[in-house]
């Protein structure tokens, strides 16, 4: 899981884009499995949300491999009150925003290729951290005294 000082930078990513672009109603970023990481979705169960990316990023990859259309970038979905658009964010999450019918489609995309690249920096970073623990410091062993012989570890009888 991505540690807390990532989930808040990846907040406020969220925050200023929804500030960027006006007619943006929600922006959640998530991992490719359905958890949220981060959410600025008022009235929207995140959760929800989250789960149905991930099913719809299921069916987006198998769509593109089928097709020879090579890896998954976005998917933007348009109902009757908005659009839903779904962005990759790095190896292992996404970015779903939430638009108003009248946003200007290509403004959508522009900011939310830029924010997904940035979330995607964000949590592979947060999450090479976390896998790639920092070195310790070796200890430095009490010196022998002289003539002892090393006789290792004890062994437990077979």
């Amino acid at each position: 899981m991505v540690p807390e000082a990532g989930v808040r930078d990846v907040l406020d990513e969220l925050q200023r884009l929804r500030a960027r672009v006006p007619l943006l109603s929600g922006a959640l970023a998530a991992s490719t499995d359905g958890l949220v990481l981060a959410h600025d979705t008022p009235g929207v169960e995140a959760e929800g949300v989250a789960a149905l990316t991930a099913a719809a990023l299921g069916v987006s990859i198998r769509m593109t491999d089928a097709t020879g259309r090579g890896g998954f970038r976005e998917l933007l979905v348009r109902g009757g009150n908005g659009y839903i658009a779904t962005y990759a964010a790095g190896s292992s999450a996404v970015l779903t925003l939430l638009a108003e019918d009248r946003i200007n489609v290509g403004r959508l995309h522009l900011e939310g290729r830029r924010s997904g690249a940035r979330i995607g920096q964000l949590v592979d970073a947060a999450l090479e951290r976390v896998e790639r623990p920092a070195p310790t410091a070796a200890r430095a062993l009490p010196p022998r005294p002289t003539g002892t012989p090393d006789r290792g570890l004890p062994q437990r009888p077979t």
